[in-house]
């Protein structure tokens, strides 16, 4: 049965340790073989998303320190666009490559995108999500004379790094358009690193320094679209309850209600798999499809033994 498909990519599918443009292309290339096994029915329809976190830090840190007065530093918001561009660009010429290597026809495009947020999200007034590199107690007081309107943490004894807030989408501004595309058969790479965040302010779409959790973008993106089924990709096959201790448990189909109950009781790590659960039940309760979790590795099981964590209505 032809289904439409949200895939959000984990940063594992992007980035390894060598950060250099030729070793994340080749990632992708990796990454998009495994990604076609969703159009082994050739009436599905595909949108792809994926994080951007380490390629936004190292593209501000670049922007930081060679800015000048006459070529200043762009803004985060601007940033997170040029990154979209560039990730959407190596992935969309990797899916090219896998198509043509699998015979399969059809175009490839990407969509800068762009995600609406609320100003009276209380993310604004508490920023958490963590960008750039870590410094040194030293270098704490120079760099917050320099940026002054950075928040600056102490992160788990490592150091200091700037925290951005992460708020909540509420739409996609270009949601109609990924829609309509898909429908005509295009294989679409969308919303990366959660999209751009803007604000609408006298009717109109201004961009704010902050950064939306993609797997709450690809959520709202799977609802938008009317997709029939959301695909959270990350480095583990299956979720797990009380993990890392001897009673662990492996979790294959449940239903949303169980899922909120395990949320509840803190089952699940806030900066890891946390809130990949809270977008996929969110989907599921807005639109009655089912969401997955599962690894890159593991596609190919998944697709053909349904192996992996499935939430359920």
């Amino acid at each position: 049965m032809a289904k439409r498909i949200v895939v959000a990519l984990g940063g594992n599918a992007i980035l390894t340790d060598d950060p250099s443009a030729q070793a994340q292309q080749a990632a992708l290339v990796t990454t998009a073989q495994q990604l076609v096994g969703f159009l082994n029915d050739t009436e599905n329809q595909l949108v792809v998303t994926h994080g951007n976190g380490p390629q936004v830090g190292n593209l501000l840190l670049q922007q930081i320190n060679g800015g000048s007065a006459k070529n200043p530093a762009m803004p985060l918001d601007t940033v997170g666009g040029m990154t979209q561009g560039e990730l959407g660009f190596w992935l969309s010429n990797a899916l090219n490559k896998a198509f043509k290597a699998k015979d399969i026809t059809g175009d490839v495009a990407t969509i800068v995108t762009r995600t609406v947020v609320d100003a009276a999200d209380q993310a604004f007034q508490k920023p958490t999500k963590p960008i750039g590199p870590f410094y040194t107690e030293t270098e704490f007081t120079a760099i917050k004379n320099e940026h002054p309107d950075w928040t600056l943490v102490e992160d788990a004894g490592r150091g200091y790094r700037r925290v951005v807030p992460s708020p909540k989408p509420t739409s996609i501004v270009e949601a109609n358009v990924i829609k309509e595309i898909v429908a005509n058969g295009t294989t679409l790479v969308a919303a990366g690193g959660g999209g751009i965040p803007v604000m609408t302010k006298s009717d109109e779409f201004v961009g704010v320094e902050a950064v939306i959790d993609k797997d709450f973008s690809a959520a709202k993106l799977a609802e938008l679209v009317d997709a029939d089924e959301l695909v959270i990709l990350t480095a583990v096959k299956n979720v797990y309850i009380h993990f890392n201790q001897p009673e662990e448990q492996k979790l294959g189909k449940i239903d949303v209600a169980t899922a909120k109950q395990y949320l509840a009781a803190g089952e699940f790590a806030a900066g890891s798999m946390k809130p990949k659960i809270e977008a996929a039940v969110s989907f599921v309760e807005k639109t009655g499809k089912r969401a997955v979790i599962t690894s890159l590795d593991n596609v190919e099981n998944y697709i053909n033994t349904e192996d992996g964590t499935i939430i359920e209505p």
